[in-house]
């Protein structure tokens, strides 16, 4: 396991997949990028299990059903620039790129994520960040992608010199899977990058308590002793975590790293996912049961993107006093 498998035969010659699966994983590699790198591989304890089944690809991701959408969240109405996204009136998206560490296999964004990255040239990066200058508006930098951590620490770090001396900038995020699928980017250069004046907040996706291993663990103490406030964004899963246990185990095991978990997502549907979706009616009804059994600081907001672009609405669930 020490390196990043990225086709069908190397998840075949490392037995996560069957050699009667690989004519369709050939078929669907050529449209949708594949990457399990090795600190997710050493999470991965058989080929179904809860971590294989977010970034192991399969069969069903050929069938696209007639509710699922190349953009499902919106976002291209909404870029007034390349790279920037602005759905709310006080804060907007930064995509400085595209690739990720890891590919999930339920990404709202898989139609446009991929090795190839996507990188905004310096002349679109700074056409970029002019936008958030001349928006004076806008409170909020949200870096995302792609995972901005997958960005070196000086040119990340040129992105949020530049956010942070904006006067009307009062909060930095960024969201990213680093710190649980390759939490060795985590060097001291890039830790000394991420220490800000202004408050940054880490918005950390993790799905399943089985993905934080010893070096995430590690990873997540050095980013806290930082003093990076990590939050914790999930997307509830078919058969990875729809269940009282699978989720109470997940917020606890991010309290215990230090990550306030802030958004349990409904699937967004992006082609090929509906093996991933969890109906309404039984998510509202594991999150009624799990409410008694955690501390409200491990409980999150379960949310749902608008396909209009309208941003995260609340889904509950309602409570009768």
């Amino acid at each position: 396991m020490s390196r990043t498998l990225r086709t069908p035969d190397d998840l075949l010659a490392q037995g996560l997949v069957s050699p009667e699966a690989l004519p369709d994983l050939h078929a669907l590699s050529a449209r949708y990028a594949i990457s399990v790198t090795p600190a997710v591989q050493a999470r991965i304890a058989t080929p179904d299990d809860p971590v294989a089944r977010q970034y192991i690809p399969s069969a069903a991701e050929l069938t696209t059903h007639p509710h699922e959408l190349d953009d499902p969240t919106a976002d291209a109405p909404f870029t007034p620039i390349k790279g920037v996204v602005r759905r709310y009136p006080d804060r907007a998206l930064l995509k400085p790129l595209l690739a990720c560490p890891v590919y999930c296999r339920f990404c709202f964004r898989r139609e446009h994520v991929g090795p190839d990255g996507g990188l905004l040239t310096e002349a679109e990066l700074e056409a970029a960040l002019a936008w958030f200058a001349e928006n004076t508006d806008i409170r909020e930098a949200i870096l995302t992608g792609g995972d901005p951590l997958m960005l070196s620490p000086r040119r990340l770090g040129h992105m949020l010199d530049r956010l942070e001396a904006l006067p009307h900038i009062e909060l930095l995020r960024i969201h990213t899977r680093v710190p649980v699928a390759d939490p060795a980017r985590l060097n001291p250069a890039m830790l000394a990058t991420l220490r800000r004046d202004k408050p940054l907040y880490l918005c950390v996706h993790a799905n399943h308590a089985q993905e934080f291993g010893l070096e995430a663990t590690t990873a997540l103490r050095a980013l806290s002793d930082q003093g990076v406030t990590l939050l914790g964004q999930s997307v509830l899963l078919a058969r990875v975590n729809d269940s009282v246990e699978a989720l109470e185990t997940l917020f606890r095991t991010m309290l215990r790293h230090r990550i306030k978990p802030y958004y349990l997502h409904a699937l967004d549907p992006a082609p090929g996912t509906a093996h991933f979706a969890v109906p309404d009616d039984q998510a509202l009804t594991l999150l009624r049961d799990l409410r008694p059994r955690i501390t409200g600081l491990a409980w999150p907001n379960f949310v749902r993107e608008s396909p209009q672009g309208a941003g995260k609405k609340p889904l509950g669930p309602a409570w009768t006093l």
